[in-house]
């Protein structure tokens, strides 16, 4: 059965509103509320998902609902549950399907069982709402709720489809045939680009794009003792001296040279305040292009080690001795939508066991605890900061949140063309570099090399990405695009 969530406290309009470089998009925002509030009086906006932590709508829908609630729009959030793993095993498969990979078919019963585990989420949320409330279901594992409740209550219904694929497979079609006849019910959908809107909804589809909180915890500015209180209370670092506040209950773990998992910093430093870092921080979902990564990384170490850039400058030289590749996500264990997680943990396991000590000790493979939302979102954005690069190697990505908020803290960026969601979001050259095949290990070890060489252009890259955050990805656009859209459809 579902349940609605406390949404946890974040940063108000006034709080935006103080900071200089915001204050200008709450006034656009606010001007946008005052056109809107009349149309949608007396009616109740209900978000509903499948988890309330872990990926990125759960880390944007506190932001947005407190946003809404701050404007006037009374504003709930649900989460349906399931005690069948098997409903997440399928919904992982559609997600997959959706992006075009695995089997194009599902397994017998798989209908019975969507709408089984639907239902009594259903039940729950039709008893709270009220007609003419705004249902907003996000992605494809609670889509067969706006049918079940319209049985029950009169309700404005918007699907909000994170994923996507820009062409057509065997399993992308079965996808959406099987989803077909639940999408029905919607008077309206929202994707993240033209690109993923399918030609049941090209009618009645809009393009909203994800966008980050700049004073969230993952994003907001840290300054010099914070960041490193962060990372050594997380123990992600040794301290180098006491300090002020103690370490966390729970603390990141990495993958050690036995097997285990132990607090990051128990024998060695990782080197986030002295190394070259490259880092990439994720869910831990096959499509993610972690093993890719890793091999690309252990080519690069092979290249330097052999003197392959023997008759570069010596600083540069240095950076490639020193730098070492950060593997960061959740722990598995905490999601209950992305079973998948445990296999592709499992699967780096095998290979970071294979690889020599020295390799060993140039990769961290760590998981970032996620009892307290607030301390994962500032260990993330405190790894982030202490990079020098930040990978998204998605082999598909609807959006990228994590590449929106490294070019929010002005770190250099390298993600690749063939996923949708980052080339729309990073111009080649301009906010970071592009690869054109991320399941390339020598693509990516030639890519990672001449980034970490380009000094200045780094400096340049981050900058350039900052400002086309600012002027399309933060949260006043993506809230504002809402607003007008809901004021339509009422």
């Amino acid at each position: 059965m579902a349940f609605v969530v406390d949404v946890p406290a974040s940063a108000c309009l006034r709080d935006y509103e103080a900071v200089a470089h915001l204050a200008h998009d709450v006034e656009e925002l606010e001007e946008t509320a005052r056109g809107v509030r009349p149309k949608l009086s007396g009616r109740k906006i209900w978000m509903v998902n499948s988890t309330a932590q872990g990926g990125g709508v759960a880390e944007m829908l506190p932001t947005m609902i407190t946003l809404l609630r701050d404007l006037g729009f009374p504003t709930e959030w649900a989460v349906i549950e399931s005690s069948e793993p098997a409903f997440f095993d399928l919904t992982k498969r559609l997600h997959n399907m959706i992006h075009g990979e695995g089997s194009h078919e599902l397994p017998s019963g798989a209908r019975e069982l969507f709408e089984r585990e639907n239902e009594s989420n259903a039940a729950f949320l039709a008893e709270r709402m009220e007609p003419g409330d705004i249902l907003i279901v996000h992605d494809p594992q609670p889509v067969p709720l706006a049918g079940m409740i319209s049985e029950r209550v009169a309700a404005t219904a918007v699907w909000r489809c994170h994923i996507g694929l820009d062409f057509e497979n065997a399993s992308t079609r079965a996808a959406w045939d099987f989803l077909a006849p639940f999408l029905e019910a919607y008077d309206h959908a929202v994707f993240s680009t033209t690109e993923y809107v399918p030609e049941a909804f090209t009618q009645r589809a809009s393009v909203i794009t994800p966008a980050i909180d700049p004073l969230g915890d993952k994003n907001r500015e840290l300054h010099l003792h914070k960041m490193v209180g962060i990372l050594t209370n997380s123990a992600l670092v040794r301290s180098p001296s006491p300090l002020v506040t103690p370490p966390y209950d729970d603390v990141v773990n990495r993958l050690q040279g036995d097997g285990s998992f132990r607090p990051a910093n128990m024998w060695d430093n990782i080197g986030l305040l002295t190394r070259p870092i490259i880092t990439q921080v994720s869910r831990w979902d096959r499509l993610k292009g972690w093993r890719p990564l890793m091999d690309a990384f252990v080519e690069l170490k092979r290249r330097f080690a052999n003197g392959a850039d023997g008759e570069q400058a010596w600083a540069y030289r240095r950076r490639l001795d020193l730098v070492r590749l950060v593997l960061a996500g959740p722990d598995p264990a905490s999601i209950q939508d992305d079973p998948e997680g445990r296999q592709v943990i499992e699967d780096l396991h095998a290979a970071y066991l294979s690889a020599s000590p020295e390799m060993q000790d140039d990769i961290a493979v760590v998981t970032l605890p996620m009892s307290s939302r607030r301390e994962n979102a500032l260990i993330a954005n405190a790894l982030q900061r202490a990079s020098t690069i930040v990978v998204q190697n998605s082999l598909r990505e609807g959006f990228g949140l994590t590449v929106t908020e490294a070019m929010w803290k002005r770190i250099p960026i390298l993600t690749n063309s063939r996923a949708c969601g980052p080339r729309h979001q990073v111009r080649d050259g301009v906010d970071g570099c592009l690869v054109t095949n991320p399941e390339d290990p020598d693509e990516l070890a030639s890519m990672m090399s001449a980034m970490l060489g380009e000094h200045r252009n780094r400096d340049i890259w981050g900058l350039s990405a900052q400002r086309r955050v600012h002027s399309e990805y933060l949260v006043f656009n993506q809230v504002s695009s809402w607003l007008r859209l809901l004021g339509r459809l009422v």
